[in-house]
């Protein structure tokens, strides 16, 4: 079962940017970037195919980018104009599977790295 482990979680200024990584263990069919803020439920915020394909959710589209890099283990989140609604932990997630789509089951998921964002 590949395991997952996040970094880059920090507090920064909205507006500002980060960029979250993952290493994955060994390669697998769907990475996700999942985040759930207190008292909310988890959200999925992108996903990516071992393809490229990728998806994302409505209230990040045009600020954040999800990517692989060549050897396929580490995923990034690349999140600019960062707003206090982003403020969340982040789970990188996999599933075995070329269904690669938010909403799609996400059973492997991470420890999570903490983002907050303040206005």
């Amino acid at each position: 079962q590949v395991q997952l482990a996040e970094s880059g979680g920090d507090s920064v200024q909205a507006g500002g940017s980060l960029r979250l990584s993952c290493i994955a263990s060994t390669t697998t069919l769907c990475l996700a970037w999942l985040r759930q803020a207190p008292g909310k439920e988890r959200e999925d915020v992108a996903t990516i195919s071992l393809d490229g394909r990728t998806t994302y959710a409505a209230s990040v589209k045009g600020r954040f980018t999800i990517s692989l890099d060549n050897t396929k283990k580490n995923l990034y989140l690349q999140m600019n104009n960062l707003k206090p609604d982003d403020t969340a932990m982040y789970y990188c997630a996999a599933r075995s599977s070329t269904y690669c789509i938010l909403g799609a089951a996400f059973p492997i998921v991470g420890q999570g790295t903490q983002v907050t964002v303040s206005s």
